[in-house]
């Protein structure tokens, strides 16, 4: 399944916070893309955040993984679990086929 967890900042990221998490969040995001969790990563564009495309069992492990991450766990940061998938619709273009 894929999940889209988009993380908005619970409250403004200070200089003292990006000192303290960023050096272990980065290595961290960067394994689960490397084992395969998150498939892809984005900066949002209207105000500070971040959306994780991620490949999951459920909503509920993606959950576990995303807060396991140092600004998740921190508070700093909190998600919206998205679980998306093929656009079934599009059979209905296949019928009669």
């Amino acid at each position: 399944m894929k999940v889209f967890a988009i993380g908005r900042a619970t409250k403004p990221i200070t200089d003292e916070d990006r000192k303290r998490y960023m050096s272990e969040e980065v290595p961290h995001t960067l394994q689960l893309y490397l084992d395969g969790k998150i498939e892809q990563f984005f900066f949002t564009q209207d105000k500070p955040g971040v959306v994780f495309l991620m490949d999951a069992v459920s909503v509920e492990e993606a959950k576990a993984t995303v807060g396991a991450m140092p600004l998740a766990a921190a508070g700093i940061l909190d998600f919206e679990f998205l679980p998306v998938g093929p656009l079934k619709p599009l059979g209905l273009l296949l019928q009669g086929r």
